[in-house]
């Protein structure tokens, strides 16, 4: 059992907050009441004195091999389409393997827990030919599970053998999770999906081949539309705009999430919405990239579910969810109107989490999985802030939590992470590049 105490306010979730003491049990918050009935001998305290309680970020997009390909040469505010080809060749030099994809994990799912990320989805889309694909699933699964984050492993393609992917898709699903419902294990820790990176790489085959295996298996699909090369790439090559090849292809649909959506008209919007697709705001890469902005009030209106991520470190070089929700919400009237602190923080959460099919994370609900972040905001970056709730976004750029729980277990404590030096998981990255671009 653990009680999370003393608390300046709990978001509950977008629209609640409260003043009462949180009670986790077995994983999950449980009422007072439940908390009182409670036999359990082992009782935790976390005094959130001076603090606010979020949920636990969810973020929904993410590439944690770029975590160690990060401010490369030639990556930043250039064309998409001299972009691609720099990475590629950047991992063609590294070599992609189960022990870079380990290394690279630790440090990405350590960088989003300390920043908050209590859950990321990883569209991993870097498979070179021959590589041990299950090999490179289980590393990255392996890092998040002894960190004590939640992961999403999105097997995902990127000019792949259409046929090759959806077997080795097969075989992720398999190996990782060969029992759990919804490609989901047990614990819910790990959950399984896929993805190619969008119509400008993957071909129909690819799409319809990928969306039968999630069939098969009940996973959520993930993809990417509407950034810069994405628009040009569809209307070269097919004549047409990427969301009518989705719809062409039967990737409108209630499990399909969508990332970016810079360049998408109030038509598509509405075919958007009325498929029930739900998307991904990823301004921290598409801003500083040039690659477009998602005109994420009109999505909302719409009735589309929009969550938050960050993209990868080849694009935006920080995991810090957070500070791309403080960017989302500073830009935001420059493509709409404006949104509020809450709205974008529930994106970040709740948002995030609907879109991965699941309705026990994001918020602080009862029953919710015991997921949760305590911010100091008795610093000196929230004197004179009148909504601390508010100000967790327009104050303190950097902010990050002072305790971090995931499934009801202190994974942050005190700023740092239970278990793990960050300096040591930074320094195997580190050691690991210099040993293989000598």
């Amino acid at each position: 059992m653990l009680f999370i105490r003393n608390a300046v306010s709990t978001m509950i979730d977008e629209t609640h907050e409260s003043a009462e003491d949180l009670a986790l049990a077995d994983g999950f918050v449980v009422s007072e009441a439940v908390a009182a009935t409670s036999e359990s001998d082992e009782i935790d305290v976390l005094d959130a004195s001076g603090c606010v309680v979020t949920p636990g970020l969810v973020n929904a997009h993410h590439h944690l091999l770029q975590s160690a390909f990060r401010t490369l040469p030639g990556t930043r505010g250039v064309a998409m389409s001299d972009w691609l080809p720099t990475m590629a060749a950047a991992y063609g030099r590294v070599g992609i393997d189960p022990e870079l994809a380990r290394a690279a994990a630790f440090v990405g799912v350590a960088e989003g827990l300390l920043s908050g990320v209590t859950t990321v989805a990883d569209h991993h889309l870097t498979w070179p030919a021959g590589c041990d694909d299950v090999g490179i699933a289980r590393a990255t699964a392996s890092a998040a599970a002894e960190l004590g984050g939640r992961l999403v492993f999105v097997r995902g393609s990127a000019r792949d053998d259409p046929e090759e992917a959806a077997l080795s898709a097969e075989r992720v699903v398999s190996a990782l999770v060969p029992h759990g419902e919804a490609g989901i294990s047990n614990d819910g820790m790990l959950q399984l999906a896929v993805g190619p990176a969008g119509v400008h790489s993957d071909s129909e085959q690819t799409f319809r081949l990928l969306a039968e295996v999630a069939e098969r298996h009940g996973l959520r699909r993930r993809t990417q539309a509407n950034e810069q090369v994405d628009v040009a790439i569809a209307l070269e090559k097919y004549g047409r705009r990427p969301i009518d090849l989705l719809e062409e292809w039967g990737w409108l649909a209630p499990d399909v999430t969508i990332a970016h959506l810079c360049a998408v008209t109030p038509e598509e919007i509405a075919r958007l919405a009325s498929a029930g697709v739900t998307a991904t705001h990823a301004p921290g890469c598409d801003l500083p990239m040039g690659w477009g902005i998602a005109p994420v009030a009109a999505l909302r209106e719409a009735g589309i579910s929009v969550g938050l991520g960050t993209s990868g470190g080849g694009s935006n070089d920080a995991g810090h969810l957070l500070a791309d929700a403080r960017l989302a919400m500073q830009v935001a009237p420059l493509i709409g109107r404006p949104l509020a602190a809450r709205e974008v923080l529930g994106m970040a959460s709740e948002g995030s989490a609907l879109g991965l099919g699941r309705e026990e994370l994001g918020h602080l609900r009862h029953g919710a999985a015991a997921d949760l972040c305590v911010w100091d905001v008795s610093g000196i970056a929230d004197a004179g802030v009148a909504d601390p709730v508010a100000g967790l976004l327009w104050a303190s750029p950097g902010r990050r939590p002072k305790h971090v729980v995931v499934g009801g277990r202190v994974v942050v404590r005190d700023y740092e992470l239970v278990g793990h030096d960050q300096r040591d998981l930074a320094a195997a990255l580190t050691k690991l590049l210099a040993a293989r671009t000598v």
